[in-house]
């Protein structure tokens, strides 16, 4: 295991006095008292997600997305309080001394290495030294999320190596997965600015968050504090290890699983691990820190090779584990396409390290026969079971989100469909899922329709084409009537023989069951 240091991006040494020498946040506590008072503060300017949406405006908005801050610094400019707080926390632009210390306890703020005072041609100036953000708790309560300042493309800088980057897609995506609670224990692993801890705070008594970069530990903890959460446990150490003799009723992580011949240049995003072992490691880990029935939910990234197929790899490493669960490609990128994207990451686009990177890049894929690189989520549940099964599939159409309320029924409707004999099925009572519909296509005024399709207009929004025996079947169970019969019934309104209709339709109809179009009600 690495331990992330104080100092430049290149290893250099950190400054004496606390402070990095680019302006990051030292590691040192943060006062309750000062936390107390700038949340307060914040909330009163609504310094809040509606707060500064209303303020900037769509258009302002939309030029942040773009990475033009001009809009946005037009929209917030004079000296009243909501504007001074925008630029300083959220645009980082300085701003002057007198008026933001009529708003802010500026001393403490810069001994809490927050913020510096800097003499500029106009005058003193505030400048602050992380990014400060609004979020809104899962109780609607107002948060915030603090992090290291993003670096935008075009400056010249780059990261440095213990970065802590803010909220963004992947977090979001990950927050969106989480199955509901409410649960005693949950653990956030590799917790980076403290984003996924504040989602489990609202549905845990007892949250653990740790982090191999001893800088993200104390901006999630202030994260933490500044959302009013001061219960939360954070540790440092990679993985599992500062909680190896603890059990959790939900785990969840965003770990650093960028895939690279740069082990831990980055510690938000890489790790000494090679190739997709952390992911790997993670999820062979995850039973031994699960209460029995606890869910570990990660996102991931794993390799395409000519070597094995990505759903076996991905598969291998779940077997044996006890869990029963369900593994989701959301999208594959060519070697290319992953390098350019993780350099745009990093802000490397147009430095004369770029080029050498890219190709030496290209050459470990090379090396290793990666073809290419999938990206998704894993969902585990401790079934404690010898028959658990995993669901591996892709899915790259729109879904409805959020997927933690229906998550659950994905997962039991794949364990039900794989425990069930056929026998058992002929036996079960089943019914068509909420929300399916059939659908017919067929050409105008022919008398057989030349495909029939079930279609779920929400959850996951499959659509299984069927044959006219399962659309039958459809159209009929409502779970107060065992199977066989109503397959003989079909059989017979069909002409067609019931004991070639019952020995077919199981295989057909269990698959119907592990994707969410029916479900067995007893």
């Amino acid at each position: 295991m690495t331990t992330a240091t104080q100092g430049s991006a290149e290893g250099g040494e950190a400054r004496t006095d606390g402070r990095a020498d680019n302006g990051y946040v030292s590691e040192t506590e943060f006062p309750c008292g000062l936390a107390e008072r700038l949340r307060g503060t914040l909330i009163d300017a609504d310094y809040t997600v509606s707060g500064v949406r209303d303020r900037l405006g769509d258009a302002a908005a939309r030029a942040l997305a773009r990475e033009e801050l001009v809009p946005a610094l037009r929209a917030t400019g004079g000296e009243e309080r909501l504007g001074l707080l925008l630029r300083l926390w959220w645009l980082h632009s300085p701003v002057p001394e007198r008026a933001i210390r009529s708003i802010l306890p500026v001393d403490e703020l810069v001994e809490a290495d927050l913020v510096t005072v800097e003499e500029t041609e106009q005058g003193r100036s505030v400048r602050a030294l992380v990014h400060l953000g609004p979020w809104e708790l899962e109780d609607g309560r107002p948060g915030f999320v603090v992090s290291d300042p993003k670096i935008r493309p075009g400056s010249g800088v780059v990261p440095r190596h213990d970065h802590v980057v803010g909220a963004g897609n992947a977090s979001a995506t990950l927050s969106q997965l989480i199955v509901d609670g409410p649960v005693e224990r949950a653990l956030d692993v590799g917790t980076g600015c403290g984003v996924q801890a504040l989602h489990l705070a609202a549905r845990a008594r007892d949250v653990v968050a740790t982090d191999l970069n001893p800088r993200a530990v104390r901006l999630a903890g202030i994260s933490l504090a500044l959302s009013g959460i001061t219960d939360a446990r954070l540790e440092q150490g990679f993985l599992y290890e500062p909680v190896k003799d603890e059990r959790f009723d939900l785990i969840v992580s965003n770990p650093p699983f960028v895939i690279t011949p740069d082990a831990s240049r980055y510690t938000y995003r890489e790790s000494d691990l090679p190739g997709d072992t952390v992911c790997a490691e993670l999820v062979r880990q995850a039973p031994a820190q699960l209460t029995e029935g606890g869910w570990c939910q990660i996102l991931a990234n794993w390799v395409h090779s000519d070597s094995d197929d990505w759903e076996d790899r991905v598969g291998g490493w779940v077997t044996g584990t006890g869990c029963s669960g369900w593994v989701v490609q959301r999208d594959v990128q060519d070697p290319a396409e992953y390098v350019e994207l993780w350099l745009r990451d990093s802000c490397e686009h147009g430095t004369p390290e770029y080029t050498r990177r890219y190709d030496a890049w290209l050459d470990y894929f090379e090396r290793e026969g990666i073809k290419g690189i999938g990206f998704g989520w894993i969902s585990l549940r401790n079934d404690v079971a010898q028959d658990a099964t995993v669901r591996v599939e892709e899915l790259r159409h729109e879904i409805e989100q959020p997927v933690g309320p229906y998550l659950s029924d994905v997962v039991d409707g794949a364990m039900t469909a794989h425990r069930l004999t056929d026998a058992a099925l002929l036996s079960a009572h089943v019914a068509l899922a909420p929300g399916v519909v059939e659908e017919r296509v067929g050409l105008p005024g022919a008398p057989d329709p030349e495909k029939i399709v079930l279609r779920q207009r929400d959850g996951l929004r499959r659509v299984a084409r069927v044959g006219t025996v399962e659309a039958a079947l459809a159209g009929v169970c409502d779970g107060s009537m065992p199977v066989g019969p109503l397959l003989d019934a079909i059989a017979e309104l069909l002409g067609e023989d019931p004991l070639a209709v019952r020995e077919r339709a199981p295989q057909s109809l269990r698959t119907l069951i592990s994707e969410g179009f029916f479900q067995v009600t007893r």
